[in-house]
């Protein structure tokens, strides 16, 4: 079977790879013809483990291929996957111009019968509106289904997610769409996958309900972290004791700095646009935006207090994504940091495995270091943003001769606060 994968973005890029791993023949259009260059010589543009060796195998046994040429793409496929951006607008709302515009072009260069999925996070009532514009800019009348798949990739862990996902989600109002689209699937059988299978609008839902959710556990021990502060406990020994509970579970319940990325922070502002325009307040989700903003805020002030005095300070940064494992910097806290301290004084020198390359178009003021212990040389203090694996076992003896002062902000509770004072370090930490 043919597909094509319409956005070679972080979702189409991986949804386009893992289906050609599965042994279907497809394509991957985007309007980027330098990025289309680079990804048919094997080059991905976005860091994601495991990708680059799936993506050169299909390419070199023929499976996978890229292009600029949206009409070819359409018309030689019977499954159009819509994979692209759907950004945040200055109201909260989800901008979905590129939506249109694809869904457009899919009507004209329509040549026979087509399942039109929707990967892209999309607010409910997004597949009529792709219905309504398809129809409409068709040049001759051709049948066609509407399936609503979403997309649930955690950056970092997405070809596992893809190959092994918790569920999938289909909804539709055709028989023949979902049949099609679940042979597309038919790999996960064997791994006796969960399918849910609904209509268009509450598949549209079930995405920003459960990312609203998840980004809920994270403000909410958040919240308690902060509380903990205030009355001597510990927020670790409480997040255990909630996730021992079946009905709680303990994922998602670590304190930190807030959550960042490209889904939850677009997905909470939208899903309370989505309400508000339907004359319904989500209460919940407004509080979770607002707790996170607010815990970014915190980190700046924990950090000025445990430097003393900001004006001049030499501060070591280490990380600079939302997480692990990405280049992903879009609204990581570490960045809104960065931002706060330099405008209050500081000056900072900053280290991260793979998201210096995108920092540097957003704080260009901070000086970037070849590896941690370059970033901590000479600084007054050090302060841990993201909890990659290469800072889980720091030399702290080495530390402690590069900087200027001892003094540890970890926001990731990666280090044990006591065995930390006992190597001489004045350490803060959150909820602890």
């Amino acid at each position: 079977m043919n597909i094509c994968v319409i956005g070679s973005g972080y979702v189409g890029l991986v949804t386009g790879t893992c289906f050609a791993e599965f042994g279907l023949n497809v394509v991957c259009m985007d309007k980027d013809e330098d990025r289309i260059t680079q990804l048919n010589e094997g080059n991905i543009p976005i860091y994601e483990p495991g990708l680059e060796e799936l993506l050169k195998r299909s390419l070199r046994e023929g499976r996978l291929t890229f292009t600029t040429d949206l009409k070819a793409g359409i018309q030689q496929s019977l499954v159009i996957f819509i994979a692209v951006g759907t950004p945040s607008n200055a109201e909260g709302d989800v901008d979905l111009e590129a939506i249109k515009e694809v869904a457009a072009s899919i009507g004209q260069n329509m040549n026979d019968y087509k399942v039109i999925v929707t990967k892209s996070t999309v607010p409910v009532g997004t597949g009529q509106m792709v219905e309504n514009i398809i129809k409409e800019n068709q040049s001759e009348a051709h049948s066609f289904d509407l399936i609503s798949n979403p997309e649930f990739l955690r950056e970092g862990s997405a070809i596992e997610d893809f190959m092994r996902p918790n569920r999938v989600v289909l909804g539709s109002r055709s028989e023949q769409a979902l049949a099609i689209v679940k042979d597309l699937y038919r790999p996960l059988y064997l791994l006796e996958t969960p399918f849910v299978i609904t209509n268009i609008e509450t598949a549209e839902l079930i995405k920003y309900a459960s990312n609203a959710f998840l980004a809920t556990k994270i403000s909410f021990i958040n919240e308690i972290a902060n509380l903990c502060e205030l009355v001597d406990g510990d927020v670790h020994q409480v997040a255990r004791a909630m996730g021992l509970d079946n009905r709680i579970g303990p994922k998602f319940l670590h304190p930190g700095p807030g959550f960042g990325g490209s889904c939850f922070p677009k997905d909470t502002h939208g899903f309370a646009h989505l309400a508000r325009s339907k004359g319904y307040n989500l209460k919940i989700v407004d509080a979770v935006i607002a707790v996170n903003k607010n815990q970014r805020e915190r980190m700046v002030d924990k950090i000025e207090e445990a430097a003393g005095n900001l004006v001049g300070c030499d501060i070591a940064f280490l990380g600079l994504t939302f997480k692990p494992n990405t280049d992903d910097i879009r609204e990581a806290p570490a960045i809104f940091i960065i931002q706060k301290l330099i405008e209050k004084g500081a000056k900072v020198k900053a280290f991260d495995p793979a998201g210096m390359p995108s920092a540097r178009q957003v704080i260009p003021e901070v000086e970037y270091a070849d590896d941690a212990y370059g970033a901590v040389q000479g600084c007054d203090l050090l302060v841990i943003a993201t909890e990659w694996n290469q800072f889980r076992n720091l030399d702290w003896g080495r530390i402690q001769k590069l900087l200027n002062k001892r003094v540890v902000v970890d926001l990731r509770n990666i280090y044990d606060p006591s065995r930390m004072r006992e190597l001489g370090f004045a350490y803060t930490s959150v909820g602890r």
